[in-house]
């Protein structure tokens, strides 16, 4: 019997894997500059933590949330005794994280009343039962932050200035974009302002479809997200969210444009934005693709959710934050001809020529491991022509070739796999030769100065060329120690 993956997953393999760590690596970098620390919240939560978080009348809560049970739970509801189950029972794999870093938040006690702000970043998997497509998939990635405990509009600009940046230091063109902002009010004006979308609707009843009918009554704001094309040509003639604003709405959005203005961040402003979930206030923003995506053409958005402390049981506590899809930004990175990481290439193969110097090659092979390098060998017994080939498919560029009568003189051969050149290399100098032959800086320090160990200009560091690195560099010991790229 085969066993595949489930549908709407995919496998992370080796490019995969690593452009997903260089996406974490990218947003651990530039959200560090701007003060964010990393959380992890367990992949499942209680399910009422993103009931109440999200909104009973959502998409994802009446349709898209995967639920799990322990065994214990599994046999009540087996047994027909679902209404037994204590809320601590009923799990739910987190379809977003924003719910369950503020379930954190408030069991931890992060964020002080008039304290300082809580400032976090997320990775990971995440999980809705929708229809699989292009960009979007039953257990996705995402990369979000939260801000919780900021009120000031220039903390709404901001995250919004951080979103963009992390965009543009993936490589997606400023030009490859567009970003949408919207104010969707607050509990002093929201409510109206829903109530008259809902009677706008009812009087158009007949020409939406069967979803924005129950939406009418249930979420009639999320009518505007639909993707029928008759419901959206109808809810064009809804009332607009930005001729209902309160004043302090209205001066809010209005200071968070003046801030995005002053940075030269361009944005549309569109009153038709609204945000799939309920705990949203104000400031909402959405980044999409202009090209390359279709439909699907959103990498990413956030906005405020100032309710969402007291939703989930906190007390009042502002909040605001972003996520971007991992699978989506890899698609526009790879529409706007973005660099991707690719697998790394070995520096070496350590090629045994005969079994008796088995030993000895594994050991070279730890040693120059240990000094820094990527090498390969053998460990399936194949023939020295065996190895070669092995080494060919690994593209590794050089050959340490470790035989019994080099081996009892001190030595290996060292070949080029390019030139096909060849030559002897003591054994106590293979990692000199080999970093010399890779272009590898050799000096006592590993730095990027050019002295390779040799200048006598002073004594600051292990090659004493007057750098302050103090003989050691980021990576890790000296060289030989390590080897590092000149």
């Amino acid at each position: 019997m085969t066993i595949n993956k489930p549908k709407g997953t995919e496998d992370l393999i080796a490019a995969d894997a690593l452009t997903w760590n260089y996406l974490r690596d990218v947003a651990d970098d530039l959200f560090t500059v701007y003060g964010y620390q990393p959380v992890e919240t367990p992949m499942f939560e209680q399910a009422d933590v993103f009931v109440h978080g999200l909104g009973t009348g959502t998409d994802v809560v009446r349709k898209e949330m995967f639920t799990t049970l322990s065994p214990d739970a599994y046999a009540k509801v087996a047994a027909g005794e679902a209404d037994a189950l204590k809320a601590a029972q009923r799990l739910a794999l987190r379809p977003e994280g924003t719910a369950g870093v503020v379930r954190a938040a408030i069991e931890h006690s992060l964020v002080a009343q008039g304290g300082t702000p809580a400032k976090l970043w997320y990775a990971g998997p995440m999980f809705r039962a929708e229809r699989p497509q292009k960009g979007r998939l039953r257990e996705f990635h995402q990369i979000g932050v939260e801000c919780l405990g900021a009120e000031d509009p220039a903390a709404d600009a901001e995250v919004i200035i951080m979103f963009m940046r992390y965009v543009e230091a993936l490589g997606i063109d400023r030009s490859s974009i567009r970003l949408l902002i919207n104010s969707m009010g607050d509990d002093a004006c929201r409510p109206a302002y829903r109530d008259s979308v809902s009677a706008y609707m009812h009087e158009h009843l007949d020409e939406l479809c069967d979803e924005c009918k129950v939406r009418a009554d249930t979420n009639p704001l999320r009518a505007f997200d639909c993707k029928n094309e008759r419901c959206h040509e109808v809810m064009e003639g809804a009332p607009k969210i930005s001729d209902a604003l309160c004043d302090d709405c209205r001066a809010h959005y209005a200071k968070v444009k003046s801030y995005l203005d002053a940075q030269g961040i361009a944005y549309v402003e569109d009153p038709r934005l609204v945000r799939g979930l309920d705990y949203y206030t104000r400031t909402v923003f959405e980044v999409q693709v202009v090209d390359g995506l279709g439909a699907q053409n959103a990498i990413g958005g956030g906005g405020r959710y100032d309710k969402l402390f007291e939703t989930a049981g906190g007390k009042p506590t502002p909040g605001l934050g972003f996520a971007a899809g991992f699978e989506r930004l890899v698609l526009a990175m790879q529409a706007c001809g973005a660099t991707l990481p690719e697998p790394v290439r070995p520096d070496a193969y350590v090629a045994v020529a005969e079994p008796e110097v088995a030993g000895a090659a594994f050991a070279l092979t730890q040693e120059l491991r240990d000094n820094g390098f990527i090498v390969e060998a053998d460990r399936q017994g194949k023939s020295l022509k065996g190895q070669f080939k092995q080494a060919d498919k690994y593209a590794a560029p050089f050959i340490v070739v470790v035989g019994p009568d080099e081996l009892a003189a001190g030595k290996v051969k060292l070949r080029d796999m390019s030139s096909h050149d060849e030559r002897l290399v003591a054994l106590d100098d293979v990692t000199n030769a080999l970093a010399e032959a890779l272009g590898y800086s050799v000096g006592g320090c590993g730095c990027d100065c050019d002295c390779d160990g040799d200048c006598d200009c002073g004594d600051d560091c292990g090659c004493g060329c007057g750098c302050d690195c103090g003989g050691e560099k980021a990576g890790g010991e000296q060289v030989g120690g390590a080897a590092e790229k000149a």
